[in-house]
């Protein structure tokens, strides 16, 4: 097996398993005809503390659900195979943090689902690739921004029964960890300009190598 698949594999297993067990709690709390709804964030009420561990398990139906897989697999997926290093602090800070935000300053009421730690991943890993200058992490970014562009709205009060607060926190800590940690993870690469930029001194040098004496240059 070659390197490359080992390593899309490892990044794989931890995104897979989240996803699992969104999909457990789910049909446990389907099954067992309850609701978990408590369990989330309640801003600013030392009862809802603990949904800073447990909102973004729940979610309030299976759409809620459904539209959240794809985008958090595939984002944790892009953080655990390019910062496999930092990838588990990454996410577990993107977590704690957007969740301790939202406490703080979110409305009175209950806010559940993965969508804040969405916004987190999405923030750290486009803004991480502008600063690092890394090509694969600058294709991921413009992959977010493309994929998931309509998120930008999610991050305005335009929907009153959506938490645009858990949006707005989990993009916060995304990019206050892009800046924080913007010294660890891939190698920084020259990039596409850098080489445009070589390869005009590159040919001088060749043509000045050539150049005999006598020899006439077009202009």
């Amino acid at each position: 097996m070659s390197e490359e698949k080992k390593r899309f594999i490892y990044s794989l297993v931890f995104p897979a398993f989240f996803l699992f067990l969104l999909w457990a709690i789910k049909f446990f709390e389907m099954a067992m005809e309850i609701s978990f709804v408590e369990a989330g964030v309640y801003p600013r009420r030392l009862s809802g503390l603990k949904g800073i561990l447990f909102s973004p398990l729940i979610h309030g139906d299976w759409k809620h659900l459904v539209d959240n897989s794809m985008p958090v697999v595939l984002l944790s997926l892009a953080l655990f195979y390019f910062y496999r290093d930092i990838a588990y602090k990454i996410w577990g800070l993107i977590y704690l943090i957007g969740g301790i935000l939202l406490w703080s300053i979110g409305r009175q009421a209950y806010h559940i689902g993965a969508s804040g730690l969405i916004y987190g991943l999405a923030a750290f890993l486009f803004l991480s690739g502008v600063i690092r200058r890394v090509r694969s992490l600058m294709a991921i970014s413009l992959l977010v921004v493309f994929w998931y562009g309509g998120m930008v709205w999610g991050l305005l009060p335009f929907d009153f029964e959506v938490s645009f607060e858990a949006h707005l926190t989990g993009a916060i800590s995304g990019i206050m960890l892009a800046v924080v940690y913007r010294d660890q993870g891939p190698e920084p690469e020259s990039t596409l300009l850098d080489d445009e930029e070589e390869e005009p001194e590159n040919d001088e040098e060749k043509k000045s190598d050539d150049q005999e004496p006598g020899d006439s240059l077009c202009c």
